[in-house]
């Protein structure tokens, strides 16, 4: 279905679940108040998505299945590390459908993706010179500054579209002559660049960090501590340490603690001041030093908790 969709977003929660294609869950790692703004374009087939983000942070991703994703940055900023690995903006990276992988910035970022039905991949293989990708894999391209330019050029010109002429980026015919060009530049760009690939250490840190992911999913709704942690995943501390520095920008212990903050922070959303206190929330995850918290909850997310709670549900 034709589609054109811009929204402007406070809260990491629900910028990651706007982005279609992936099941996203954001932690925000800097100060400051967060905004983001996501512009999507679903053409016929091909899928396409500019997220822009004003502060650090890192995001556990899970990519549907049955479809081929492609990520490149469209501004000048920080290069985004996926899975441990700096990305540049020359770059080009190409993940199978189902692909789950952690993503982290340090400033500013602005991604943009596409995304293919698995038979279009299929049909484009002869062009690109590669098969489809296994669910494991993960390749990063090189293409040359020409290529790369033109997808880039046609990306920002679809999402100019949506957010000044939305009416014209889901005309029908339009679309048409639109994801032809896109696929063209595409096809181009993975034909013509040199290729990295996962070494055999960064898919064995990456296999500890899925069981990372795997137990901080079974306890949604509960505090997890690094001990504990470490015992379920069958990693010792120090290797658990160096992974998530290596994946996710800090160590396990930050992690958790600010993963604590923003479940506070989506309790105190939810709840109502007539029946639930700060203090109750902030114990129920782990927080005891009252004073300490409402300091650095004010500092990461811009309000007290108790400003929170009182906002309108």
């Amino acid at each position: 279905m034709l589609l054109s969709f811009v929204r402007v977003f406070n809260d990491p929660d629900e910028c990651g679940t706007a982005q279609r294609g992936s099941t996203v869950k954001l932690t925000v790692t800097e100060r400051g108040t967060y905004s983001a703004t996501v512009t999507r374009v679903n053409l016929h087939k091909l899928w396409m998505q500019r997220v822009c983000e004003n502060l650090a942070r890192t995001s556990d991703s899970q990519l549907w299945d049955r479809r081929s994703f492609f990520f490149f940055q469209t501004r000048p900023g920080p290069n985004p590390i996926r899975n441990g690995r700096e990305v540049g903006p020359e770059c080009l990276s190409r993940f199978p459908g189902g692909y789950s992988y952690y993503a982290r910035s340090t400033g500013p970022l602005s991604n943009g993706s596409m995304s293919l039905p698995l038979d279009e991949m299929a049909a484009l293989a002869p062009i690109i010179g590669r098969a489809p990708l296994t669910p494991s894999e993960l390749v990063t391209v090189t293409p040359s500054p020409v290529a790369m330019g033109r997808l880039r050029r046609l990306h920002e010109a679809a999402i100019t579209l949506a957010e000044e002429a939305p009416a014209v980026a889901v005309n029908a015919e339009a679309a048409r002559g639109l994801e032809a060009a896109l696929t063209s530049a595409l096809a181009d760009c993975l034909s013509d660049g040199g290729v990295y690939e996962d070494r055999a250490s960064l898919r064995q840190h990456t296999a500890i960090m899925r069981r990372f992911r795997r137990i901080v999913e079974e306890h949604l709704d509960e505090p997890l501590y690094v001990p504990e942690l470490c015992k379920a995943i069958g990693a010792s501390e120090r290797t658990l340490r160096a992974c998530c520095e290596e994946t996710l920008g800090m160590g396990p212990k930050h992690y958790l603690l600010l993963r604590r903050m923003h479940m506070v922070r989506r309790a105190l959303r939810e709840a109502s001041p007539e029946t639930v206190t700060v203090t109750e929330i902030a114990t129920r995850y782990g927080f005891w030093q009252f004073g300490r918290l409402a300091v650095e909850y004010r500092a990461l997310f811009g309000e007290a908790p108790s400003a929170t709670l009182a906002r309108p549900i």
